[in-house]
C-alpha cells in the first residue's frame, strides 16, 4: 500500500491521505475530494464551480499516482441538495467526457466546511 500526497490538490484536513494505492499497485483510492483549492481555501459559489473544483483535485490526486480520469471505474458524489444534481450532472458530465464510469450520488444531511459537494472516486493505475 503507497499513500498519495500532492501540494496540487488540498491537504486531508484530517489524520487521512490524500490517495491510496493498492493492489500491487493496480488501483488507487482518493479521499473525499471539497471544493478546496490547493492552498486550502474553500471555493465558495454555485455547485458549479464547487463541483469543478472538487473534480480538479480529484485530477490531481490520480495524476500524482499516475493514473487520470479516463482510468476512474467508480464515483461516489456526496450532495448537501439534491436540488443541486442537474447542475452539478452538467459539470461532471463535461469534465469526464464520453468516459462513463459507475457512480453514485447521494445527499447528506452536512459536509466539511459546509461545503455542496464531496467526490471520491476509484481508478486504474495506468
Amino acid at each position: 500500500m503507497k499513500f498519495i500526497n500532492t501540494k496540487k490538490a488540498p491537504g486531508a484536513i484530517a489524520p487521512y491521505s490524500q490517495g491510496v494505492v493498492f493492489l500491487d499497485g493496480r488501483l488507487i483510492q482518493t479521499c473525499g475530494q471539497i471544493p478546496m483549492d490547493s492552498a486550502g481555501k474553500v471555493v465558495h459559489g454555485e455547485i458549479e464551480e464547487q463541483t469543478k473544483q472538487a473534480l480538479t483535485n480529484i485530477e490531481e490526486i490520480l495524476k500524482a499516482a499516475g493514473s487520470n480520469k479516463d482510468k476512474i471505474v467508480k464515483i461516489t458524489i456526496f450532495l448537501s441538495d439534491l436540488s443541486n444534481f442537474e447542475r452539478m450532472n452538467s459539470i461532471y458530465a463535461e469534465f469526464l467526457g464520453d468516459h462513463r464510469p459507475v457512480r453514485s450520488t447521494v445527499e447528506v444531511s452536512r459536509l466539511p466546511k459546509d461545503v455542496l459537494i464531496e467526490i471520491e472516486a476509484l481508478a486504474e493505475i495506468q
